[in-house]
């Protein structure tokens, strides 16, 4: 599955844009600097999300949407179409990302 992909499911799953969990991420102090294990924990326990999940997320909060260019274009089922991420939520989403 893409970065992206996890991304969209998340927000299937809770109803969340990835930019809102920035947001709450923030809220909540975390960001640069934080160590994974502590947003997966809060992911999973406010959430229900599993590691694989949560640590697309874990990207995200911590590095922002840009992704490394070696997971992009290359067809397999982890590629992604672009090195940076949508956080704005499937429904706004451009068709290249």
């Amino acid at each position: 599955m893409s970065f992206q992909a996890y991304l969209d499911n998340i927000e299937d799953k809770t109803g969340l844009t990835p930019r809102e969990f920035v947001a709450k991420a923030t809220e909540k102090g975390f960001g640069p600097g934080t160590k994974a294990g502590e947003i997966i924990t809060w992911l999973g326990e406010d959430y229900g999300l599993g590691r694989g999940h949560a640590m697309a997320l874990v990207h995200v909060i911590t590095k922002g949407p840009k992704i490394s260019a070696k997971h992009v274009g290359t067809g397999t089922t982890h590629g992604d179409a672009s090195d940076e991420l949508w956080l704005d939520g499937k429904a706004s989403k451009p068709t290249n990302v």
